[in-house]
């Protein structure tokens, strides 16, 4: 199984940045996805989860009407839309998956069994 996350840059505080997650190796529609974040001597948090079919979406308190999760089933493809930026907003952001036969939204770290690579988001004030 690999994710290979991309997408992530340099951009000044209020603007946006997509972040993609490419997967292989697995049958994509049938895990759950999410993203999380791990800024510098903090711990890695929950952003946004998605359920296999997209129909559920969950997102961080901190993240609520800025950024957007979607997944692209045909392309074995996640996304994550970030608008509006903060400079608290920076941090290497992480998506994994989660193996899921139901609508649910995972948002803990240890609910993932796999991992991508992480791509670094910084966000300049």
């Amino acid at each position: 199984v690999q994710l290979q996350a991309s997408g992530g840059g340099l951009v000044q505080a209020g603007g946006s940045l997509r972040l993609s997650c490419a997967a292989s190796g697995l049958t994509f529609s049938t895990y759950a996805m999410g993203w999380f974040r791990q800024a510098p001597g903090k711990e890695r948090e929950f952003v946004a989860g998605i359920t296999w079919s997209g129909g559920r979406t969950y997102y961080a308190d901190s993240v609520k009407g800025r950024f957007t999760i979607s997944r692209d089933n045909a392309k074995n493809t996640l996304y994550l839309q970030m608008n509006t930026l903060k400079p608290e907003d920076t941090a290497v952001y992480y998506c994994a998956a989660a193996y899921s036969g139901s609508a649910y939204v995972y948002t803990r770290a240890h609910e993932y069994g796999y991992w991508g690579q992480g791509t670094q988001v910084t966000v300049s004030s």
